[in-house]
Order: C-alpha cells, then structure tokens, then sequence
C-alpha cells in the first residue's frame, strides 16, 4: 500500500468515526439494557436506539476516558426541542445519584402533576395512570403501614407512596425544615453548590451517592470520600456534622424560598417489583433526559450470548 492511499483511507476512517460519534451525541442515543426493570416491555440484553432530536439534540457535557471518571465536565448547548418529554414516553436519562450511569424507564408524571401511589395502583392528579401493556408485579403486595427506610423522602413503600408533587420551572418552595431535604436535592441538580462549614473545615454537597459508586466501580474506597472520613455529603446523609449551610456562598438562612429552574419528571420501570426508580431517588431533572427509546436493533441473551432475533426490529412502547 502506497502513502498516499494510506493517508487517503486512514481519512475515510476518521470521516467515518467522526460522522458516527456526531450521531451519538445529537440524533442518536445507544443503550444496551443490563437490568430486568422494564422487562417485558424491554428485555435485558435490547441494544436500543433512542431519538435525541424529540427533546432537544445537545452538544457533550463531558470530556474524558470512556467507561471511567476520568475527565472533566464542559458547558454544553442543547439545541430546540420538537416536544418535551410527556406521560408514557420511555425515556433513556442520566441517573441523578451517578450520572455516568444510563437508565431507562418510563415516564409516569410531568412537572406539575401530583403523584400517589395506593396499594400498587398509581394516580396522577387523581387519575389512575394504568400498568402498561407489558408491565407485571412479582412479589407480594407491601402493606401501607410498612415503612421502607429507602424510599425517597421516606414517603411509605414500593406499593404505596405518599401524595408528591412533581416539581416544575417557575415553583416556589418555602424553605423550612418539612422542605429542607427536598430544596437541598433540587438546588444541587439545578447545578447550585451547597456547603455545610464548621470549625473543623468545609464540606460539599453532592447527589452522586457512594453506594451506587460502589455499585458501579466494585471498590469500597469511594466511601473515604464521604464524611466522616472525607468532606463530601449527600442531603439524605443520615449522619450529618453541625454546622452553617451555604448557597452558592450565601447562608441559607437568609433565604425564605427557593425558585426551581427546570422541569422535572417521575420514572417508573414497567416491571415493579425489580426497579431502582423514582420512588427510590426521586426526580428526574430535565437537563439529564438524553433521548426517547425507539427500537431495539439488537437483543442478545446475555447468559448464552445467542442473538434474540424475534426481538430485532422491536418497536418500544
């Protein structure tokens, strides 16, 4: 092979993968399902395609060594939207409490809508919002009174969750202690920095949780970065030092409310009883939508590695 044809495909190549990689980061989103929480709407082992034009194509947020935390966050742009996100869609997203991680769910509420959840029946301003097609329970159902110490905002359980109102731009939330948990969340995912100082340093606020590092990473080594042992915090932290709240280098207490600044959404997965969703975390904020799940293009059977192929092709719905 001569130089100049060297040169010429090793052009091509990079046209090719430069091309591919714009698809990726604006029309298109790829996602490779590794849990069984939409099952069986969505199977584990569905390589999705999902349409990032309907909610706004945006430009990367991040720089950095793929599959890893090495890098750095850069401002992005995120171009007009057809429509926003709305009840039903399957929406793929960043997971607030560690947003190198990809989830997709369903969409059950809008901002503005309020939620409850009694005896496994969900309503939506008092409307119930029906199981989908695909959408199946596998346990027994939990009592009302049976409390679960890991439900967001420790609202009841998986089967029964309190009234919650979907926050939406433009609310205004009176900062007081029945509210403090839930304005702390909303002002670190609109992208506001919260610190706690005391006499023995300063501490920062963050969403990511370290057990879903652990989850993720598999070394314990990312607890040393959470109080008592480091200087990082989550709002839901259950030990917590005494100290003065800041935001955005201003005490808290010298606010009375806090304005939301974007939209947000409540996800459930179709498969109840086997999904970490929002009646675990909570809210999902609009600015972490990437994209609308479309169809799967591959399926493969991940215990035996054969292709699914009555699933390629798949419309999601």
């Amino acid at each position: 092979m001569n130089q100049n044809k060297f040169i010429q495909e090793t052009r091509s190549l990079f046209m090719i993968i430069l091309v591919a990689f714009l698809l990726k980061v604006t029309l298109i989103e790829a996602y490779i399902v590794p849990t069984g929480s939409m099952e069986k709407t969505i199977m584990i082992g569905d390589f999705l395609i999902g349409n990032r034009f309907v909610y706004g194509m945006r430009t990367p947020d991040w720089i950095g060594i793929p599959y890893t935390d090495i890098g750095f966050d850069i401002p992005y742009f995120r171009f007009p939207k057809y429509r926003e996100p709305k009840q039903s869609d399957i929406i793929i997203f960043k997971y607030p409490r560690d947003p190198h991680v990809k989830y997709v769910k369903r969409c059950v509420a809008e901002p503005g809508d309020t939620l409850e959840i009694r005896n496994r029946k969900v309503f939506i301003n008092g409307n119930e919002f029906e199981l989908p097609e695909h959408g199946r329970f596998i346990l027994p159902i939990t009592a009302s009174q049976q409390k679960d110490q890991n439900i967001f905002m420790g609202k009841g359980n998986k089967d029964n969750f309190a009234n919650t109102i979907i926050p939406k731009k433009g609310d205004r939330i009176p900062i007081e202690p029945e509210t403090a948990l839930l304005v702390m969340q909303l002002m670190l995912m609109d992208n506001h920095e919260l610190t706690l100082k005391n006499s023995d340093g300063e501490y920062h606020f963050t969403m990511r949780d370290p057990s879903d590092l652990y989850r993720r990473k598999g070394t314990y080594d990312v607890f040393d970065e959470y109080y008592p042992n480091g200087n990082l915090l989550n709002p839901w932290s259950k030990h917590m030092p005494r100290g003065e709240l800041f935001f955005d280098g201003q005490p808290v207490m010298n606010l009375q409310e806090y304005e939301v600044e974007q939209n947000y959404y409540w996800a459930m997965g179709d498969n109840r009883d086997n999904s970490l969703d929002s009646r675990f975390w909570g809210f999902v904020p609009e600015n972490y939508i990437l994209g609308e799940a479309l169809f799967a293009y591959m399926s493969l059977n991940l215990d035996t590695w054969i292709p699914r192929f009555n699933r390629i092709g798949t419309i999601i719905r």
